[in-house]
């Protein structure tokens, strides 16, 4: 079940009212964008965005009975030029940027998102456009594949596990989630018995990082955002790790610098404990927010 994370915290800062124009910028299951047409209706918008196709259709679905009310695009979010031409809208009121994988793309093994669940290797947002996690760890030279875990996942044991995983690949092709959880588990599970996490976790999101080209595309995006935010007009982002947050942050210093927005919140606002309680995905959430000065 999708459950939007840090939903009244999101509706509390944007505080979209009758009429407003809102960019959703990473549509999902469409749990903000829902919140948020609520309060906008009957003449309000949406422009509701995603690169994963099946978002998009799952939510044309959802949205059926308000085609006037929510503009559904197809596109990678620092596309922002093209999907406001597309939307036919000049400014908008508000802007929302939720990072995390849906739980949709999560639980759907096709989808080769989960070190949980065996499936392709995948982790493409957009399934139809660049390389595939698959392609990565068989193709790439040890160098950038350590580099790749070392850098998007953070994992002190990228130098090893690339070792480790050239030297299966030799064996056979690396194809499924669950061959290369198997690889890293037996390279470095002792390693992390103590510990909470899941071996696999932070190889599998440098992966999915690097291949969805993440940080790139998040700081192009919030940067091109700003732009057709009006003022007094809202920008929240919610983050779930330390390089997201940390260019989001770093992003709106300089804004704030230019005296282009001011920094509403000046910590991360980050889940409850009622929430987290309820969906453990939220833990590690944490929500930015800016107002466009001009």
């Amino acid at each position: 079940m999708h459950c939007p994370v840090l939903l009244e915290e999101v509706i509390g800062y944007l505080s979209p009212k009758q009429g407003d124009t809102v960019i959703d910028a990473t549509l999902g299951g469409g749990g903000h964008s829902s919140e948020i047409l609520k309060r906008i209706l009957p003449d309000g918008k949406i422009i509701a965005v995603d690169r994963d196709k099946e978002a998009i259709e799952r939510n044309a679905i959802k949205f059926r009975e308000y085609k006037e009310n929510i503009i559904l695009v197809n596109e990678d979010f620092r596309d922002i030029d093209r999907i406001m031409e597309i939307s036919g809208e000049k400014m908008v009121n508000g802007v929302i940027f939720d990072l995390g994988m849906s739980s949709f793309q999560v639980d759907d093994e096709e989808r080769g998102f989960s070190f949980m669940k065996d499936g392709p290797l995948d982790m493409r947002y957009n399934p139809d456009k660049g390389l595939s996690a698959a392609d990565v760890v068989n193709d790439f030279g040890k160098e950038e594949i350590e580099d790749i875990i070392r850098k998007y996942g953070e994992e002190r044991h990228a130098k090893h596990l690339a070792n480790v995983i050239c030297s299966e690949r030799r064996k056979n092709r690396i194809r499924t989630t669950k061959d290369l959880s198997d690889i890293i588990f037996k390279a470095v599970g002792r390693k992390y018995k103590r510990q909470r996490i899941n071996p696999a976790c932070r190889t599998f999101q440098g992966l999915r990082i690097f291949v969805n080209d993440e940080l790139g595309a998040e700081e192009e995006a919030l940067k091109g955002a700003s732009r057709y935010l009006a003022p007094g007009g809202r920008m929240c982002v919610i983050s779930f790790h330390s390089l997201e947050d940390r260019i989001a942050k770093n992003v709106f210093k300089d804004m704030a610098g230019r005296a282009e927005v001011s920094i509403i919140t000046k910590k991360p606002v980050t889940p409850s404990r009622k929430e987290t309680l309820e969906n453990p995905r939220a833990r590690s959430a944490k929500l930015r927010v800016v107002e466009k000065i001009i």
